[in-house]
């Protein structure tokens, strides 16, 4: 029994919020629009496009980006066609990896006709692990990104592990980020290969904070630097996406380079391991 009305009211007061904010507070958020880096299925893609993006959608994957292969940036298919392939499927094609070479205007070209937002340099153009080459590759992209801010793309890089050898004292990849300019040069963080080095994808987020509004979400088995399926390795990606926000995350792709079985079985595990989790 309440001893006052002053105390009733207080204590329905609270037990009305509590009731309000419950739902909130219990309220874990879910993966959305899955994207896939096509090298995962780089067999299939070559030797059947089409039906390789149709099984793709089928499971449920929402966004793309390609891979230079044997056959082109989109694996035999021409920038209209898989514009309306994509399109035609239900999948968004977001970005794709490319090289950063002689032919760069006609790639820029290429990407805008196709309808993607991203251009991605899948590897460092030059080669040596210097302070120097590093900032020599830096004024690279920033040209390179001009290129693609003329036709309304982003130009971004994608790491793998090297980048983060340490030269006199200096990690070269924070060369690369602090002399690339930020409104032009954005980050493709290959999550898997930052665990592989040692490092927290999370303290990059935290340093550099908007510079990642890419990632490939990859697994790496554990005391080795090989990739493997979701909830077998050593990623955290309930607590990746927490940061999500602080990294400037806007897509991020699944990919995996090795598999326990066929490819499109640890495609399909991955998808249906995002479409459980919550964070």
């Amino acid at each position: 029994m309440y001893t006052s009305r002053r105390g009733f009211i207080k204590t329905s007061s609270l037990l009305a919020l509590s009731a309000y904010l419950a739902p909130y507070a219990a309220t874990a958020a879910k993966v959305k629009n899955v994207g896939i880096q096509l090298y995962t299925v780089r067999k299939e893609m070559l030797a059947d496009a089409r039906g390789t993006l149709e099984a793709l959608a089928k499971l449920g994957y929402k966004e793309l980006e390609s891979a230079r292969s044997a056959k082109g940036h989109y694996y035999g298919l021409t920038a209209k066609e898989i514009k309306q392939v994509t399109k035609d499927l239900g999948l968004k094609l977001v970005s794709g990896h490319v090289h950063v070479d002689q032919n760069w205007q006609k790639t820029v070209d290429e990407a805008a006709e196709s309808g993607q937002q991203y251009l991605i340099c899948s590897s460092m153009p030059t080669e040596g692990q210097t302070i120097d080459n590093y900032k020599k590759v830096a004024d690279v992209f920033n040209q390179s990104a001009e290129a693609c801010k003329k036709v309304n793309l982003t130009f971004g890089y994608h790491n793998h592990e090297y980048e983060f050898d340490k030269v006199d004292g200096q990690v070269l990849y924070e060369v690369l980020l602090k002399e690339t300019d930020p409104k032009l040069v954005q980050m493709e963080l290959d999550l898997g290969w930052v665990l592989a080095t040692g490092n927290n994808p999370v303290t990059y987020f935290e340093k550099y904070p908007g510079r990642f509004p890419l990632w490939h979400l990859k697994d790496m088995k554990k005391g080795e630097p090989v990739s493997t399926e979701f909830g077998t390795g050593r990623i955290d990606i309930a607590q990746i996406f927490k940061n999500a926000g602080e990294s400037g995350m806007k897509h991020f792709f699944v990919e995996q380079e090795e598999y326990a079985g066929e490819p499109m079985a640890s495609v399909k595990h991955n998808i249906e391991y995002l479409k459980k989790l919550d964070y």
